[in-house]
């Protein structure tokens, strides 16, 4: 097959996956309306270079991929988070989202130790992303959430109406309440419910206090490494029940974590997990948890 041909048939067949997805429908052999709210994409590409230092795993998870897991188990839409692999280099994230803006909502990087940041998020909300994550640490490298350079970085999160997505432990989730108060209309997303042991209700109560800000929402992810049971992790389902009686299903959402959680479990198993083994969700809680709740924060359009 000579290049031309090569070329043409890719651009064909990209075009066949993308109108797949143009319209979803899920039937009921199908299953329920499934949004993954938290995924990573990335590949070894010189186009796309690491960033310096950087230790990504040797194996690849392209966007490609990640449409074939989608379609396999009937998720219908995704949202990604930028990978730290590429730091604040939000490349090639944008070149997925320019390439599927209908299947994708993109959550970027940007320093939060460079003034600029604000601006940096204002360019990127532009080219089409839909928020912003923050990882600090909770030792004292991670201080910086308390600093003076976070309020203009939340208040301009809140002037473009993008949600502030947080990856931290438990014990930074007070250094949180004063940036929520000064930004009451901001939606905050706290990710893989802040990894809270499941031993330490001391330390799950610190999350569980967010619950009174009406705009603060939370992923219930990660179950498979904070759980001591097998699967389907039974006392990590507890620790939803403890989230769900503070926030109710209408601030909970699933998702997948992938491809970091592939080492504990694959892509369908997870899916799986939420679709089938929450039984202690009523039909329309867990329409939300799967569903509903993802698209209060990132719009879909989806019924």
């Amino acid at each position: 097959m000579n290049r031309r041909r090569f070329l043409a048939q890719s651009a064909a067949g990209a075009l066949a996956l993308h109108s797949a997805w143009a319209s979803p429908s899920q039937s009921a052999a199908e299953g329920p309306l499934m949004i993954d709210s938290h995924v990573h994409v990335f590949k070894h590409d010189p186009q796309f270079p690491f960033a310096p230092g950087a230790k990504p795993p040797a194996e690849d998870a392209p966007v490609e991929k990640l449409l074939e897991l989608m379609q396999a188990n009937n998720v219908a839409r995704t949202v990604i988070i930028q990978v730290i692999h590429y730091r604040w280099d939000n490349s090639y994230l944008a070149s997925v989202l320019k390439r599927y803006p209908t299947i994708f909502h993109g959550v970027c990087r940007v320093n939060p130790e460079d003034p600029a940041a604000p601006d940096h998020l204002s360019e990127l909300t532009a080219q089409g992303f839909h928020g912003v994550r923050l990882s600090p640490a909770g030792t004292a490298e991670g201080d910086w959430i308390r600093g003076p350079l976070m309020p203009p970085l939340w208040r301009r999160c809140n002037q473009l109406k993008v949600p502030m997505t947080i990856l931290a432990p438990p014990t930074r989730m007070p250094d949180l309440v004063p940036l929520i108060e000064a930004n009451p209309e901001l939606t905050v997303v706290i990710d893989h419910m802040a990894d809270c042991p499941l031993d330490r209700p001391d330390l799950l109560k610190l999350l569980l206090d967010l619950a009174r800000y009406p705009r603060v929402f939370v992923k219930i992810s990660d179950m498979w490494v904070l759980s001591k049971q097998p699967y389907p992790y039974p006392d990590a389902q507890e620790q939803v029940k403890r989230l769900l009686g503070a926030f109710s299903a209408s601030r909970l959402m699933w998702d997948t974590n992938w491809p970091v959680s592939l080492a504990q479990l694959p892509y369908a198993r997870i899916v799986e997990l939420y679709r089938d083994h929450f039984d202690f969700l009523t039909r329309e809680e867990h329409r939300e948890v799967l569903s509903g709740t993802v698209q209060r924060v990132w719009p879909f359009g989806l019924e």
